[in-house]
């Protein structure tokens, strides 16, 4: 009798340990899973207002599936009149990309792409003229190719469509002087940018991008 209850009692442990290590196996598979999916790619939709050439649109559209093949294209809208800044005759940036946020409602990465000039306040300058403007990170930003000169425009507007869906990834601006999130502090560096550096492209990497 206390033999079979000494027996009874060992096989009752060995079952427990095994439910345990059971348990413990699915939940690392689980763990493991869930690491797969937060590193998947978002999907881009591309907003072009209709100010914007369409050879423009379809060259940016080309560009952006190299580095990041979730895309999708929306057909060209006016930009919202209730984003124009009438004093200085522009449209402010930070209340596009707070439109387009409401609409994407954070299920993708909404871009709105413009040929019109785009501003944003800076430090003590109430109305800024910038390139373009994200969430850092998030799921909206805005492009303006107004402020690109020379004959290489179209691969700036590259460049700086990159930095700000970038951006949307969580990449803060970086020090590295030929590095795709240099700050362009009011100026346009974009003949020295180069590539994303050494530090930035492992985060875009792991964020599914090709690059």
């Amino acid at each position: 009798m206390k033999s079979s209850t000494i027996a009874f009692k060992i096989s009752c442990v060995l079952l427990i340990i095994t439910c345990l290590f059971s348990c413990k196996k699915k939940n690392r598979i689980n763990y493991e899973d869930s690491c797969v999916i937060s590193t998947q790619q978002k999907i881009i939709v591309i907003q072009p207002y209709n100010d914007l050439d369409k050879s423009q649109v379809d060259f940016l559209v080309t560009e952006i599936k190299k580095v990041c093949p979730n895309v999708e294209v929306k057909k060209p809208i006016p930009l919202p009149s209730s984003a124009y800044y009438t004093a200085n005759k522009r449209y402010r940036a930070d209340s596009l990309i707070a439109i387009q946020k409401r609409i994407c409602e954070n299920k993708y990465t909404l871009l709105g792409l413009t040929s019109k000039d785009i501003s944003t306040t800076k430090g003590k300058a109430q109305d800024f003229g910038i390139m373009g403007l994200g969430y850092c990170p998030g799921y909206s930003c805005i492009v303006s190719g107004y402020r690109l000169k020379g004959n290489n425009r179209m691969e700036k507007f590259r460049k700086v469509t990159l930095h700000e869906l970038a951006h949307t990834e969580g990449l803060p601006h970086c020090p590295n002087p030929h590095c795709y999130m240099r700050d362009a502090k009011g100026k346009d560096h974009l003949n020295e940018e180069t590539d994303f550096c050494k530090t930035c492209k492992p985060i875009l990497l792991k964020k599914g991008w090709r690059l």
